[in-house]
């Protein structure tokens, strides 16, 4: 079957769209298919669209809808998608999701956002990560990583913010790796540096870089005000890194009703008492790493690539 594949990052981003987009793209070639990765549809003959965001992809979908009314149309519901646009520009998201066939969703809550009307259609597809070996974390310092661009949705400064008071016998170094959304979110960045010596900004680096972070790491925070299903918790989970994160639905709908590391969103004085928590009472550390091995199951490439080969028996090919 030949697919086009829609995402709106470009080909050289590191964003997170154009990440998903490729590896469901090695996934569907797996299973025997042509796909195609495009920003924008442009008339191809394809047998079936996946669009990555129903917002930002709308008019390929329109476009593809119109071209071939018959055949299937998937539409993925990004984090913006379903927390932003679905109210903020409502008649297009709307639209992009009453035309798919299916809706496909990255965490188990992200139903609770769509119409009740289009909540049939959707089918939840966790993201996987490769495994990585895990070495014994840093001794010197207790390590804390935030995996995020700089941007409004993601919070970025927030772990840092909580650190700033933090007591002297603390070893709490929050290192963030991300790129800027625009020079001012750089500058504020830099200028953190200068006021909190927790706090160290290394900008944007390669995926296999990141994967040496998880290899050392003590914790992994996800400050984020909205996301859809984040692949940074996919891949801190299975590399054995407990994970603190702010309790959106995004991040509950991966790590469970019951996970003990949440902190309330924008909430720094509570992940500041958290992040000494993990830090110090070795209890707690235990809990949150067991918790999150015990995850490891559902992100593994073996089970994203069932989750696909399901949806696709169900559109009948």
């Amino acid at each position: 079957m030949r697919i086009i594949l829609i995402t709106p990052a470009p080909p050289q981003s590191r964003a997170g769209n154009r990440a998903t987009a490729s590896r469901w793209a090695g996934i569907l070639r797996a299973l025997g298919h042509r796909v195609e990765i495009a920003v924008t549809y442009t008339g191809q003959n394809a047998d079936l669209m996946l669009a990555l965001h129903a917002w930002r992809s709308a008019e390929s979908i329109l476009q593809f809808s119109d071209a071939f009314p018959n055949r299937p149309l998937i539409v993925a519901v990004t984090g913006t998608d379903a927390y932003r646009f679905i109210h903020s520009h409502s008649d297009t998201t709307l639209r992009s999701i009453r035309l798919a066939d299916y809706l496909v969703g990255l965490h188990d809550l992200i139903g609770n956002t769509l119409p009740p009307d289009q909540r049939h259609k959707l089918v939840v597809i966790h993201q996987s990560a490769e495994p990585i070996g895990r070495r014994e974390p840093y001794k010197r310092y207790f390590h804390v990583s935030v995996m995020g661009h700089l941007r409004d949705e993601k919070d970025p400064m927030r772990p840092a913010m909580a650190v700033r008071n933090l007591p002297p016998e603390s070893r709490i170094q929050v290192h963030h790796y991300g790129k800027p959304h625009t020079p001012e979110w750089a500058d504020l960045a830099r200028a953190e540096m200068q006021i909190n010596p927790r706090y160290t900004w290394h900008g944007e680096i390669a995926h296999h870089k990141i994967r040496q972070v998880y290899r050392r790491t003590h914790l992994l925070v996800l400050p984020s005000r909205m996301e859809g299903g984040a692949n940074v918790i996919s891949e801190a989970i299975v590399a054995g890194v407990p994970v603190i994160a702010s309790d959106i639905e995004g991040s509950i709908g991966l790590l469970g009703d019951d996970y003990a590391g949440y902190y309330p969103v924008e909430n720094e004085q509570a992940l500041s008492t958290l992040l000494l928590k993990a830090e110090s009472d070795k209890a707690y550390y235990t809990k949150l790493e067991q918790a999150c091995i015990a995850k490891q199951p559902l992100f593994t490439l073996e089970n994203e690539t069932s989750g696909w080969s399901e949806l696709l028996k169900r559109v009948g090919h």
